[in-house]
């Protein structure tokens, strides 16, 4: 039986932990060889060694990327070396979420906040496309946020990056789709998991929604695999709303 990224190799950023780390495990699982990327060696390491363990190939390739232009090129030279000379897959997935009012956000957190979430993918994918292009195609896959769209109280810096990211996909599948690479993006709800018998705040955030509870990393990652994998050749600048309905619909409860 053949396995749907076979043959594919794929750098996911941020792929250390929660919603990354289940996306690097899922391309793993289809036949992908995953370049895991992040900060933390620690944890970079403990997710390959899993991965592993389960038959999958995959290799660690630590990246800080601060914005920097220099630290994109870096790590796409990195994971293309480590695969053997080319990227196939890019998932845009590192970001920080600092939940500040506006009024209660500095500048200096502006700056960092919009170097990680946006100019970060973006130097990126301009290093990767390109390349992808030339090797006769690929995929872009970048991660948006619900509440780019449905506003809330807190996080106005967060959900701004979010929404540039969203606008990017869409103008860099008419950049790069007629070139043969193919940019989508996945915009999450509520995604977590809890400790056992924890209640997290954030499953407040996704009362009233159709699924009526909070998502998990796997639930993402399908997704993400659908949307790497040449089933959705015909799919192009699309946001992949993956939110249990958040957006979609509202259950009035009787």
């Amino acid at each position: 039986m053949s396995k749907r990224l076979e043959g594919k190799r794929a750098l996911v950023t941020g792929a250390t932990s929660n919603i990354g780390r289940a996306i690097a495990e899922a391309f793993a699982a289809e036949g992908a060889h995953v370049i895991v990327s992040g900060r933390s060696a620690e944890r970079g390491r403990d997710v390959v060694a899993a991965i592993r363990a389960r038959g999958g190939r995959a290799d660690f390739v630590r990246a800080d990327l601060d914005g920097s232009a220099a630290a994109s090129r870096q790590l796409a030279r990195e994971a293309s070396d480590v695969l053997g000379g080319g990227i196939d897959v890019l998932v845009n997935n590192a970001g920080v979420y600092p939940g500040d009012t506006t009024a209660d956000t500095g500048e200096q957190t502006f700056d960092e906040v919009y170097a990680v979430n946006v100019k970060a993918p973006f130097f990126l994918t301009a290093a990767v496309a390109p390349a992808m292009a030339r090797a006769g195609g690929g995929a872009v896959i970048n991660l948006g946020s619900w509440i780019a769209r449905l506003a809330v109280p807190v996080g106005a810096l967060y959900s701004s990056t979010k929404g540039a990211m969203e606008t990017l996909t869409r103008a860099w599948a008419a950049e790069f789709g007629p070139q043969g690479v193919r940019v989508n993006a996945i915009s999450p709800g509520v995604v977590l998991t809890p400790a056992p018998g924890e209640v997290h705040p954030g499953e407040v955030m996704m009362k009233g929604t159709v699924a009526g509870r909070m998502g998990t990393p796997q639930e993402i990652a399908h997704a993400a695999v659908y949307l790497a994998a040449d089933e959705a050749s015909f799919v192009q600048g699309i946001v992949l709303d993956v939110d249990g309905g958040r957006t979609a619909a509202a259950v009035i409860a009787a």
